[in-house]
């Protein structure tokens, strides 16, 4: 709750900042009005009970691309607004675990594989198709890629996929059985939509990210109450 208040606390008050009246002296004629937003992400689930915390494994990451839209303030250069839309990606790898999302239980399974057959790489993945809204800071907006650039935002998204994926299936002797490739789609434990609160910071093209779903990963009652945050690098033009 803290957390939203201070983004509604940011977009409400920075805005009324941007329009105080000041003489412009940046020339944006040359400066693109719509950019790419591509994001590469470290990615963690949180409250996640020990039972399945200890077989969460590997670099679990994500990837997110937008098209970006960006409308500086007219009293504050240095302010804009940027509005967007794009797909959010996000992997969770595990090891000798896996989670049953097509089954037709009420309770999403999540299956221990110590003592049986497992894959030797198993991801739980979803995309999302995403709009983000963005408050901006540039401290020189006619050099966007020599200028010191910060962003407060949110973003609100719909499942297009969710889906398991095993690879390499081994014995629980650890020799190899054979090395395909299982895919399992289903949306149906599934949170359907998503809010996010998002921060950045970075110079020039370049710059770090953070990113923490408000909204649970699962349906309430089928799985433990768990959220995806991401932690990244941003190649951004504004």
């Amino acid at each position: 709750m803290r957390q939203i208040i201070f983004i509604a606390f940011a977009f409400f008050t920075l805005p009324a900042f941007a329009q105080t009246p000041k003489k412009n002296k940046f020339d944006l004629s040359e400066r693109a009005a719509d950019h790419f937003m591509l994001q590469i992400s470290s990615d963690h689930w949180t409250n996640v009970p020990d039972s399945i915390d200890s077989h969460i494994k590997g670099f679990s990451r994500g990837g997110n691309v937008y098209l970006m839209l960006d409308k500086p303030f007219k009293g504050n250069q240095k302010v804009s607004v940027g509005l967007g839309v794009g797909v959010g990606t996000s992997s969770i790898f595990f090891k000798r675990m896996e989670v049953g999302i097509e089954s037709t239980t009420s309770k999403l399974p999540f299956r221990s594989t110590d003592s049986t057959n497992y894959f030797k790489k198993y991801k739980v993945a979803t995309s999302f198709l995403e709009v983000p809204l963005e408050l901006r800071y540039s401290s020189n907006p006619a050099t966007p890629n020599k200028s010191f650039k910060m962003a407060l935002g949110i973003k609100g998204g719909v499942l297009l996929n969710a889906h398991t994926k095993g690879k390499n299936l081994k014995s629980n002797s650890n020799t190899n059985i054979n090395s395909y490739t299982q895919k399992l789609l289903s949306k149906s434990f599934f949170n359907s939509s998503r809010f996010v609160a998002t921060a950045r910071v970075g110079y020039g093209i370049f710059g770090i990210f953070g990113a923490y779903n408000f909204t649970s990963i699962f349906k309430d009652g089928v799985a433990p109450d768990m959220k995806l945050y991401q932690v990244g690098i941003t190649i951004s033009g504004l």
